[in-house]
């Protein structure tokens, strides 16, 4: 045979194919699981949650599972939203392993919903596996349209005040309220966090290594715990992916990177350099609107600045997704609100006051400092 033959020989090019997709793991876009796969589908974290009040009429209700589904499971039978007389029509969407049910139009003020989940939802496994139990659940919603983009889904990287790849170092004495956690670094990386600056909290680590100050009753480093931090590190990439991602800014290039001393409005902002923050700040807007700040370079807060809430504002609906190769730098005495996603590191200078989340792709630097995570 010659070798024109050869090359459209069709046996060839599928065995070649065959060896292509084993090598790459392409065969299916949602990467099957093995056939010995037997775990069912289930629920990790839903949004708004169960038994939720005053939601606002403009938001997504969003599912995590604890792994890939069958896309094809997904649909306006097996994923629904009800006013208790009609399903509400939407969209639905699915993106690694989150659900996202988007209603065609705003939903009705004070206005008892239900979200059902049910049985038909199946995963990728050979042969595969069903939900063992419809989910259902209940929320509320009240009068509000919110401002601004939606808000970053922070999946399990939410249940943490402070999260690293690579540590978090610390001058005490700090008083951190809410959870925190490194991963895959050694659990020692944290050493200088000590258990008496952990207000009610929980130090996560990737393995059992951490000293801190010799007591360690705040620490967890059993395997399942190595899980939740692992996972919630993922979560936190993801969480970037999501905030970087968003498109149609309402303000691009604002001020030239230079907010200081500026009132800014709920809304998407993008910068392609860095962010600087000399003087207070102001972000004015209702309790439910969203702020996300797309920062390409740098954060840099000045000392003895602030960045103040005005009509309602919360911390938890604040994003600083921050893309620059040194991070975040907050200042001396100065005080920051929201929730940092930082590809890089996040240092905060002595006495300062953070009110949010330090979510960094490497190191956060503490000194002497009060952390405390929103209020939900």
């Amino acid at each position: 045979m010659n070798k024109k033959s050869n090359y459209f020989n069709p046996t060839i090019w599928a065995s070649a194919l065959v060896l292509l997709t084993s090598l790459t793991g392409c065969n299916n876009i949602n990467s099957t699981p093995p056939v010995d796969d037997t775990t069912a589908p289930m629920v990790e974290s839903k949004y708004p949650a169960d038994s939720a009040g005053d939601v606002v009429l403009n938001r997504s209700i969003t599912v995590k599972f604890n792994k890939v589904l069958d896309l094809a499971s997904l649909n306006e039978s097996s994923f629904t939203l009800s006013d208790g007389t009609n399903n509400v029509a939407g969209d639905i969407s699915f993106q690694e392993t989150t659900a996202t049910f988007n209603p065609a139009n705003n939903l009705l003020a004070d206005t008892l919903y239900t979200v059902t989940l049910t049985t038909a939802i199946i995963d990728l496994a050979e042969p595969a596996n069903a939900m063992a139990e419809n989910v259902v659940w209940h929320f509320m919603t009240g009068t509000a349209v919110a401002a601004g983009p939606a808000p970053v889904n922070l999946r399990t990287a939410g249940d943490f005040a402070i999260l690293s790849k690579t540590g978090i170092t610390n001058i005490p004495a700090s008083a951190i309220i809410g959870d925190i956690g490194a991963s895959p670094i050694t659990a020692a990386a944290m050493d200088n966090v000590f258990c008496s600056e952990m207000k009610g909290g929980t130090i996560y680590g990737s393995d059992a290594a951490y000293t801190g100050s010799g007591a360690i009753n705040c620490f967890k480093g059993a395997a399942a715990d190595n899980t939740l931090v692992a996972n919630a590190v993922l979560d936190m990439g993801l969480a970037y992916q999501d905030a970087a991602g968003r498109t149609l800014p309402d303000f691009t290039e604002l001020h030239a990177g230079d907010i200081s001393g500026k009132t800014l409005v709920p809304g998407l902002y993008k910068w392609s350099s860095g962010l600087l923050i000399s003087t207070d700040v102001t972000l004015s807007g209702g309790a439910n609107d969203v702020w996300i700040f797309q920062v390409a370079g740098d954060i840099t807060q000045a000392d003895a600045s602030s960045i103040v809430l005005a009509g309602g504002a919360t911390a938890k609906n604040i994003f600083w997704q921050v893309g620059g190769g040194s991070g975040v730098a907050i200042g001396t005495n100065a005080h920051f609100e929201g929730i940092v996603l930082a590809e890089k590191g996040i240092t905060v200078n002595t006495d300062t006051a953070v009110t949010g989340r330090l979510l960094s792709q490497t190191a956060v630097t503490l000194d002497h400092n009060a952390v405390t995570e929103p209020a939900l």
